[in-house]
């Protein structure tokens, strides 16, 4: 038997690793102006909660309030379970058209007596008797005066 040497045709071939086809993407363009302002516009989900059922009296249904806000129930939950747990709310169990959610209704919070000084005056509408238009009372804006020069001198 003699040992002649395989030709290139009887040797099995190799497989070549497959090119993937990789289609072209189209560049993506930049977000516009507009988007980006409306991104970073956009407010923390749990503040944006807060405020909206801060605004509502009469309370808000978790079940509305998801919707309001743009974002799932499951991620609504844990918004109002972080609101409740701060103390800024109280959920109360409801029932509406026989099925069973929540009155999302924000807590009192007790005023900051700071809030109310300019320097060491109380701000004037508290004890006021006056029916004024606000822009034109004449206490208020005085002591809106008395609060601009004690925050200036702070600084």
């Amino acid at each position: 038997m003699s040992k002649t040497p395989a030709k290139k045709k009887d040797l099995p071939k190799k497989e070549s690793p497959k090119k993937e086809s990789r289609k072209k993407e189209p560049k993506k363009e930049a977000p516009r102006e507009e988007e980006v302002r409306e991104n970073d516009s956009r407010e923390d989900p749990i503040e944006e909660g807060l405020k909206l059922i801060q605004s509502r009296p009469e309370g808000v249904l978790q079940s509305e309030l998801w919707k309001e806000l743009g974002v799932d129930s499951r991620k609504c939950s844990r918004i109002v379970k972080k609101l409740e747990e701060s103390g800024l709310i109280e959920r109360i169990e409801f029932k509406k058209e026989g099925l069973k959610t929540y009155l999302l209704k924000a807590k009192q919070m007790p005023v900051n007596p700071l809030h109310l000084l300019a320097g060491d005056e109380l701000i004037p509408c508290i004890g006021c008797d006056l029916e004024c238009v606000v822009e034109e009372c004449h206490p208020l804006m005085d002591w809106m005066y008395q609060l601009a020069i004690v925050s200036h001198s702070e600084d």
